[in-house]
């Protein structure tokens, strides 16, 4: 093998590992954590080719008069938090609590894949519900 060939080969092997990882970090590394807490609009399962469970949940607060957001003499704002849910058993919960106060742990990453859920953020337990 000659050195051209070589170096060539070097550099494919350097330029897949660098497009894996790249892969990687975009969507499995967790690039942050939290929870998240409102009311809950709901969860449904859908999709064409992968089926997942999607959610909105309904946070609401007030706001400043400075914001950018809101509107003149508007004190109440609402803001909705979409997001995945990949455990069947914690989606299932959310499905029957529609309505309900929840707080909800999740997990967030730099891109969604499609058979994860169509959203970043990715809910992966339930901390806390009241019921209504």
């Amino acid at each position: 093998m000659t050195t051209l060939k070589k170096i060539i080969l070097w550099v494919c092997i350097l330029a897949a590992l660098m497009g894996a990882g790249a892969f990687y970090f975009h969507y499995y590394f967790v690039f942050g954590e939290g929870t998240k807490a409102g009311e809950l609009n709901f969860v449904v399962y859908k999709g064409i080719v992968f089926k997942t469970y999607e959610g909105r949940l309904i946070q609401s607060g007030l706001t400043s008069k400075g914001s950018v957001k809101s509107t003149p003499g508007s004190g109440l704002q609402s803001n909705e938090f979409n997001f995945s849910v990949e455990d069947k058993n914690v989606a299932e919960t959310l499905m029957r609590k529609s309505g309900c106060l929840v707080q909800l742990h999740y997990k967030e990453y730099r891109g969604a894949l499609p058979w994860r859920g169509h959203h970043k953020f990715v809910v992966d337990k339930i901390e806390y519900i009241k019921e209504l």
